[in-house]
C-alpha cells in the first residue's frame, strides 16, 4: 500500500465545519481507492447487479461483475433466479461470457465439465481417464458450482458476496418506508438505455443523482422543476431528493421535458429509483469499470394504465437519454477536476441542498476506513 491511500486520506473530510468539504481527489482517481471499494465495500454491501425481465425463461443466463469479481445470473429449473461465483471447479475459467439460453445446462467450453442450473457438476468427461471414469478420491456432489445470495425486490437483483451483512429485510427497509401507499406492482419495463463507457467514477453518478442542486441548472432544456420546490431525502443508506409542483406546474413526459412531481431515491452503494408521478419510473445500474470509468443502464418503467404506444415510449427514452448525457458531461467534468492540486480539499458542499452528498461520502468513507486503519497498523509495524 502506498502512501496515496494512508490513514490520512479523509483529514480535510472530517472537518467539523457547518460547511463541509467532500472526499479528496484520490477517493475518485486512485486505483488503489477503487480496488479497496471492491473489496470492502462492494463486497460487504447488498449491491444491485441486475434485471430479473432479463431472465424471463428457464435457463435465462447472463454474466455480471460485482466488486470487480465475475459472477452470473441464472434462472433455475425451480423458477428462482440465482447467482453464481462464474467459474469453473476445474481449472477456474470464466463460465458465462454473455447472456444467452443454455437450456438445462451449463457447460464449461475448455473441458466440457457441465452443471445444472442449480450449481451442480453433472459430468467431468476423462477426468479419471475414460469417459465416464473418475478419480477414487473425487465425487462430483463436491465439486459444484459457489453460490451467491441473491435477493429479488420488484424486477431488480441484488447480490451480496459477503453472505454476513445485514439482512435483504433490513437493507429495504428505509426504501419501502418511503414507498408507502406507491404501488410498484403495477409497471413494466417498456424501454432501456444503454451507456457502456461513462468516463467518470461511479460515485459522481451516484451523487449527481441525489442532490438537486444541479437541476435547474443543468437540465434547463429538458426538464422544468424549480429548486424551491425541491427538498432532500437522508434515511440512514437511503438517500436522495423530491420535489413536488402542483397540477399547474405538470407537463407530461412525452411531451419533450420532465414537469412531473418526483422522488429520487437510492440505496448504497449503487441502487437508483426514480419515480416520475402517476405512472413512470426509471432504475439506474451503475456498474464501476475502474477508478475513472463505469457503464451505465436505465430502465424505464410505465403504468399499465398507461398510454403504452410506440411514439410515445420512443419520446420517453429519447427524453431521459437527452438527459443523462447532460449529466455525464458534467460528471466528466468533475473527473477532470480532481486532477488538479486545487481540489486537494474535496470542495464544499451546500448543508442545505447536498446533505445528502455527504451522507453518501460517508457511508463510502466509513466502509474504507477499517482497511485503511489496518494497512497502516501493518505498514508500522513493519517499520
Amino acid at each position: 500500500m502506498t502512501q496515496s491511500t494512508g490513514t490520512d486520506i479523509f483529514s480535510s473530510f472530517d472537518q467539523n465545519k457547518a460547511i463541509k468539504h467532500g472526499l479528496p481527489p484520490r477517493a475518485y482517481i486512485s486505483n488503489e481507492f477503487y480496488e479497496l471499494e471492491s473489496d470492502h465495500l462492494f463486497a460487504k454491501s447488498w449491491t444491485f447487479a441486475g434485471f430479473a425481465h432479463d431472465l424471463a425463461h428457464v435457463g435465462d443466463i447472463t454474466p455480471v461483475q460485482v466488486a470487480g469479481k465475475p459472477l452470473f445470473l441464472v434462472r433455475s429449473s425451480k423458477n428462482k433466479i440465482r447467482a453464481f461465483h462464474n467459474i469453473c471447479r476445474h481449472r477456474s475459467l470464466k463460465l458465462v461470457s454473455k447472456p444467452h439460453n443454455c437450456k438445462s445446462l451449463i457447460t464449461c467450453p475448455y473441458h466440457r465439465w457441465s452443471y445444472n442450473l442449480d450449481g451442480e457438476l453433472r459430468a467431468a468427461p476423462f477426468f479419471g481417464g475414460q469417459k465416464t471414469e473418475l478419480p477414487e478420491d473425487f465425487k462430483l456432489e463436491d465439486h459444484g458450482l459457489i453460490e451467491v445470495p441473491c435477493r429479488l425486490f420488484q424486477d431488480w437483483l441484488f447480490v451480496n458476496l459477503n453472505g454476513d451483512t445485514a439482512s435483504f429485510e433490513s437493507y429495504l427497509a428505509p426504501l419501502e418506508k418511503l414507498l408507502t401507499g406507491f404501488d410498484l406492482d403495477g409497471f413494466f419495463a417498456v424501454a432501456s438505455i444503454e451507456f457502456t463507457e461513462i468516463k467518470t467514477n461511479w460515485k459522481f453518478l451516484m451523487e449527481n443523482f441525489i442532490e438537486p442542486y444541479h437541476v435547474q441548472f443543468v437540465h434547463k432544456k429538458t426538464t422544468s422543476q424549480p429548486l424551491v420546490e425541491h427538498y432532500t431525502i437522508c434515511d440512514g443508506h437511503c438517500l436522495g431528493s423530491g420535489v413536488n409542483l402542483s397540477a399547474g406546474q405538470q407537463v407530461k413526459a412525452q411531451e419533450g421535458t420532465l414537469a412531473v412531481s418526483s422522488r429520487y431515491l437510492t440505496l448504497f452503494p449503487n441502487f437508483v429509483l426514480g419515480i416520475y408521478y402517476p405512472d413512470q419510473i426509471g432504475v439506474h445500474l451503475n456498474r464501476p469499470i475502474s477508478a475513472g470509468t463505469t457503464s451505465q443502464r436505465r430502465v424505464i418503467y410505465l403504468h399499465k394504465d398507461s398510454d403504452q404506444n410506440p411514439e410515445t415510449v420512443e419520446n420517453i427514452r429519447r427524453l431521459w437519454e437527452n438527459v443523462h448525457k447532460e449529466d455525464h458531461e458534467i460528471c466528466e467534468r468533475l473527473q477532470e477536476g480532481r486532477h488538479s492540486e486545487v481540489a486537494e480539499q474535496g470542495g464544499i458542499l451546500s448543508p442545505h441542498w447536498e446533505s445528502s452528498v455527504r451522507r453518501f461520502q460517508e457511508l463510502v468513507a466509513n466502509s474504507i476506513r477499517p482497511a485503511l486503519n489496518k494497512n497502516s497498523l501493518q505498514e508500522k509495524n513493519n517499520d
